[in-house]
């Protein structure tokens, strides 16, 4: 088991103490607050709530979490440590002083800053090569981007394995290439907050106006293009040099206020509150924070559908979840197949269940579809095989709904082969959430010629490891419920 130590348990710091710990990680937590094993516990259990459904695959299981009074005890023996202590450099200096005192020298000492450079944490510090920027975005259990910054004293050895680390954990990490204070993302943000500033304090929108006009415009486009890549499609054909040329002359007007800020008074203050307030003061922060989440799992599970962004992401953090397992095996690398294979194992994702809670109908069909994608796999019928022009059609569907699924669920299903030979396939699954049968689903399959849209012979490589499966399977006793039409029970 690797170790984290998150020293700092904050909103930041539970966001990763969450990820790590969600991903099989043992977790040290180092936080002078008495109360903080009960504030990190909210964040803790919207994290169990929400990460699992960005995966496709069930996440490892959880690692343990402690929390540790002396630094040192929290620190000993740590794969990776990560700062995320209030924003002063002084702070942070004793902090770090103190990590490095009691940590292995080879370990990852990552700060979730959003302003300071590596080099002003480096100063002074005992071993400078072992410390960067590690800069999460809120939550950290959900969100992909950590920007990573190395200063020219960094261990660039160590930056790569820190990089290679996030990534096993579902993270994008962007080297930043220059050092620079707020590193990328936050000067955006930045810029677009002093904007914001200005607009609510001259009275031409409000806070709700405003946040309309990211939400209903640019926010969208943003989540799936980023900047540039927006203003090149806007550009039409012609692309980035016609969007250049038509709206860089808008450059010299003047529109922005982003060199100057207006000044945070009493009356500032309380203007932009109590608008605030009148926004969104119907909801307590808890049912905002489920919200956020819920929204940001449904945007980013659209996203990976297309493999893209942020879903590109969470679809390589899956395959990593997949690598070595039965669930990323062919059967001639199983020395057992007497036996129902493991064809799917994952949480029930947020928006997979419907108005009552449950999962919904067509959510155990593509479960169940997801279940014989894999078993072809297994027996090659994969994506290469398919590019060369053959595949199965399922000809026929049978769903029973036994028990219920909710959100979170961790489903198990198990398929058997009933008939494997030739053209056919006839495929039993069973939906399993530990000892207890939810659901069953029969498949009746051909394959068919991609060519002539007819039934054809699969390879001679298909048949044999198909044929092996489908004598192991032929010991087993029909599994109940098969060949059942529509009504009937046992």
């Amino acid at each position: 088991m690797k170790t984290a130590a998150i020293i700092g348990g904050g909103v930041i710091g539970g966001g990763w103490a969450a990820r790590f710990l969600l991903n099989g990680w043992n977790v040290r937590v180092f936080d002078p607050d008495p109360d903080a094993e009960a504030k990190l516990a909210p964040v803790l259990m919207q994290a169990r709530r929400a990460l699992p459904s960005l995966t496709d695959v069930a996440l490892p299981d959880e690692g343990t979490l402690s929390f540790h009074n002396e630094m040192s005890d929290a620190v000993g023996d740590a794969t990776w440590i990560q700062e995320s202590v209030p924003e002063r450099l002084d702070v942070k200096h004793k902090v770090l002083a103190a990590v490095q005192a009691s940590c292995p020298a080879d370990a990852i000492i990552g700060s979730s800053t959003s302003g300071f450079k590596p080099s002003e944490l480096q100063d002074g510090a005992t071993r400078p090569e072992q410390i960067m920027v590690c800069h999460p975005f809120n939550p950290v259990y959900l969100m992909p981007l950590v920007e990573v910054v190395p200063s020219p004293a960094t261990d660039f050895a160590l930056v790569e394995k820190a990089e290679n680390i996030l990534r096993s954990l579902g993270h994008y990490p962007l080297r930043v290439r220059k050092e620079i204070d707020a590193h990328i993302a936050d000067r955006f943000l930045e810029a677009v907050w002093r904007e914001a500033l200005w607009l609510v304090k001259d009275g031409v929108a409000t806070t709700e106006e405003i946040d309309e006009a990211i939400r209903m415009g640019f926010g969208i486009r943003w989540a799936q293009m980023g900047l540039f890549d927006t203003y090149r499609t806007a550009g039409g054909e012609a692309g980035m040099r016609h969007f250049m040329a038509q709206f860089g002359p808008a450059l010299q007007w003047p529109w922005t206020k982003l060199m100057d800020v207006p000044e945070f008074t009493d009356e500032l203050v309380e203007l932009i509150a109590g608008q605030s307030d009148a926004q969104s003061g119907h909801m307590t922060i808890p049912a905002m924070l489920k919200a956020r989440d819920d929204n940001l799992v449904g945007m980013m599970r659209a996203l990976k559908a297309n493999d893209w962004g942020a879903g590109a992401v969470m679809n390589a953090h899956d395959a990593t979840l997949r690598a070595g397992t039965v669930l990323d095996a062919h059967v001639d690398d199983l020395e057992n197949v007497s036996e129902p294979l493991l064809t799917v194992r994952r949480a029930v994702p947020l928006d997979w269940t419907d108005y009552n809670g449950h999962m919904n109908e067509a959510r155990y069909l593509q479960a169940f579809g997801d279940a014989t994608d894999r078993f072809m796999a297994m027996i090659g019928c994969d994506a290469d095989y398919i590019a060369t022009g053959g595949s199965y059609f399922t000809a026929e569907t049978h769903i029973r709904h036994i028990d219920e699924a909710l959100a979170g669920t961790m489903i198990e299903v198990r398929t058997q082969v009933l008939v494997g030979a030739g053209k056919k396939l006839h495929l039993f699954h069973q939906m399993f959430d530990g000892a207890t049968l939810l659901a069953t689903g029969e498949h009746f399959l051909l394959h068919v010629s991609l060519e002539t849209r007819r039934p054809t012979d699969p390879s001679a490589q298909i048949l044999a490891a198909l044929g092996r499966v489908a004598a192991a399977h032929s010991a087993l006793p029909l599994p109940s419920g098969a060949g059942r039409a529509v009504g009937q029970r046992p």
